[in-house]
């Protein structure tokens, strides 16, 4: 049997393919302005990826915040229970997932089949999410993919605004008039976004076992820092973590069958 997940995301919309619980294909490309096309091109890259055809795939779910766009889909389901799928399929030991994306933060304390015990969401706030590093890559004149590395070469602690863009960016632009080293700026805004998903982590309580999905997991800094305040050895992160919930989607449409 293969089913296929996607996710409809703000920033990117990923289709995974999943074959008798292994992971045989994916897609995944900007959403834009049209979902509808963002879902058939990110579909029709996983099938080209399994080298398998629409007339193959037995049952579609979808999810993310343009799940309402996934007109192929027969099962839709929130992004809460994608992510708690995701985490049990990837490390089933785990009890306690987070997941990162561009523009929104999640916690959620699973049961030992996946289900969802207790969850907390970020409350609208860029702090909490991917785009809050970008946002301040951009203040610091940098590439959001050497944030990370960057943040890595200090051991600076610097306090930071983490509930407003505006004022983190206020912030930033003030420590580089003070000719603060970019590295030692980096390394406070991911203590400043770390610090905000550790507090929604520890709402919802802390597994020995903590899974990290959603594309913030690509990046080493803010894995690291994770590790550090949460104070657990096991923090997991799939490959591929900016596809998590498109493999909860999936699932669920495997077990739905």
């Amino acid at each position: 049997m293969i089913t296929a997940g996607i996710d409809c995301g703000a920033r990117n919309t990923k289709t995974i393919l999943l074959k008798e619980g292994k992971i045989i294909g994916k897609g995944s490309v900007l959403t834009g302005f049209d979902q509808g096309k963002a879902v058939e091109q990110s579909f029709e890259r996983a099938l080209e990826t399994a080298g398998v055809t629409k007339g193959d795939i037995e049952k579609i779910a979808g999810t993310g915040a343009g799940k309402n766009a996934i007109k192929m889909a027969a099962t839709k389901i929130d992004d809460i229970k994608a992510m708690a799928k995701a985490a049990h399929f990837f490390f089933p030991n785990a009890r306690t997932v987070a997941d990162v994306g561009a523009e929104e933060g999640r916690a959620v304390k699973m049961d030992g089949d996946g289900g969802v015990v207790e969850f907390v969401i970020n409350e609208k706030c860029a702090a909490g999410a991917g785009i809050f590093i970008e946002a301040m890559a951009k203040a610091l004149e940098v590439s959001i993919e050497e944030m990370g590395p960057l943040a890595l070469k200090s051991d600076t602690k610097i306090p930071m605004n983490a509930q407003c863009v505006i004022f983190a960016e206020s912030e930033v632009v003030g420590l580089i008039h003070a000719r603060t080293e970019k590295a030692d700026i980096s390394k406070a805004i991911h203590d400043a976004m770390v610090n905000r998903i550790v507090s929604m982590i520890r709402r919802v309580g802390i597994n020995e076992d903590v899974v990290l999905i959603g594309g913030v997991g690509r990046n080493p800094a803010f894995i690291h820092l994770m590790r550090q305040e949460l104070r657990v050895e096991n923090l997991y992160v799939p490959d591929g973590p900016e596809f998590g919930a498109a493999v909860g989607a999936a699932v669920v449409a495997e077990e739905e069958g």
